[in-house]
């Protein structure tokens, strides 16, 4: 397998976008309005171990990301695939994707608490893109409940390329920088 590319970072332009995020310090800003709602969620200790996944043996987050992703995506795949008959269907997916992004926002924001301040740069940026997201899909399942079908697609699908950005972050974070909480015998 040729490594060429994916070994360097002059030529990869995704590596080269994620480090300019990484080295960005207009991020500080965000991450330090952001710093005191991560460290009061993270204060209680039972509460930190419950929403960084102790219990589970790993990080609770990138589990919880599927539910929203993937109503969202089966949503746009309805959308495409049985316009009329699937508007119902659809609709009910884009709101459960909603009312599923606000756990996995909860506990990726006590994955951040942790992280360090190049990675909270990384981390500010990937909720940003979900949020986003969030907000596309939401404004998309009003107008698909008004009956703006047409709409509510274009959202949705504006929803999804924010919600691309947010995934590649934080697949970043949890592959690239090996941001995410373990269980103590898992640490090397």
């Amino acid at each position: 397998m040729d490594h060429t590319l994916a070994t360097s970072g002059r030529t990869n332009p995704f590596v080269q976008a994620v480090l300019r995020i990484e080295e960005s310090r207009v991020l500080d800003g965000p991450s330090a309005a952001l710093a005191p709602l991560a460290d009061a969620l993270l204060a209680d200790p039972r509460r930190r171990a419950a929403l960084q996944g102790q219990w589970l043996g790993h990080a609770v987050h990138p589990l919880l990301t599927f539910l929203p992703v993937g109503t969202w995506t089966s949503a746009l795949l309805l959308d495409l695939s049985s316009p009329v008959q699937g508007r119902a269907a659809a609709q009910r997916l884009v709101g459960a994707g909603v009312l599923a992004a606000l756990p996995a926002a909860v506990t990726g924001l006590a994955e951040w608490g942790d992280a360090s301040r190049r990675d909270r740069r990384t981390g500010v940026v990937h909720a940003g893109a979900n949020t986003v997201a969030l907000v596309c899909f939401g404004r998309s399942w009003l107008a698909r409940r008004r009956g703006q079908h047409v709409r509510g697609v274009r959202l949705g699908l504006v929803g999804a390329a924010a919600a691309g950005v947010g995934g590649f972050l934080g697949g970043h974070l949890t592959e690239a920088r090996k941001l995410s909480s373990r269980h103590p015998r898992f640490e090397d």
